[in-house]
């Protein structure tokens, strides 16, 4: 399959799409569970998955009721991913391959991310992968988070490249959601969130995995 229109930039998302932040993430909050009620199921977690932190706390006071002691929680969840994130976070498969590719063919490409810059050199630093990226939009320096189109707006004019020629890369509803606004060419990689009719209809591609996407790009050099 070819791209609409040739591509002259890639926006990529970050958790769940270029490191397995999100799996990571579900078991530090079920581990901050612990003690305060019997489980936190992944359904729960699914609905948070994409959306900014005011909009997962409102769903995580829902799921526990009201009194329930949030900041408590959020302090042993950042505690638990902290120490997952010591040990370490893989990469999604296809990334490194990916990026040579961009690399090749001199094509730039941007974060775009609802993740704090901090975040980001947390989970990609070990990784040497930032300085790879030739723009970061971070939610330090979004006024609106996905899934307005913002965060890829603002990615498009740091590359200097026009929206309709990004190709866009995510993982999740909102972040399709957010890209697609945008403009952009939209490819989802399904990470924990399974592809809707929604989704196909604002996607030029539902991919396995990034080493599809790079497939796809190498056959459009």
């Amino acid at each position: 399959m070819s791209f609409p229109r040739p591509i002259r930039a890639v926006v990529f998302d970050m958790d769940g799409l270029l490191v397995d932040t999100e799996a990571v993430v579900f078991r530090a909050m079920q581990r901050a569970t612990v003690g305060i009620a019997e489980e936190f199921p992944m359904a729960t977690f699914i609905q948070m998955v994409g959306l900014p932190n005011y909009a997962s706390d409102a769903i995580a006071i829902n799921h526990f009721g009201e009194g329930f002691d949030l900041p408590g929680w959020n302090a042993a969840v950042s505690l638990h991913f902290r120490e997952e994130l010591a040990i370490g976070i893989a990469l999604k498969a296809g990334v490194l391959e990916i990026l040579d590719h961009l690399d090749e063919v001199g094509m730039p490409r941007a974060i775009a991310t609802s993740s704090s810059l901090e975040s980001v050199r947390a989970s990609l630093g070990p990784h040497s992968i930032v300085d790879r990226f030739h723009a970061l939009i971070t939610r330090d320096v979004q006024n609106n988070h996905k899934p307005h189109p913002e965060p890829f707006l603002k990615a498009a004019a740091a590359l200097g490249i026009d929206p309709a020629d990004c190709l866009a890369l995510e993982d999740s509803h909102n972040g399709v959601r957010s890209a697609s606004s945008a403009g952009m060419m939209t490819v989802m990689v399904p990470d924990m969130l399974d592809p809707t009719e929604e989704m196909y209809s604002l996607c030029v591609r539902i991919a396995r995995d990034l080493h599809e996407v790079r497939t796809m790009l190498v056959a459009q050099a």
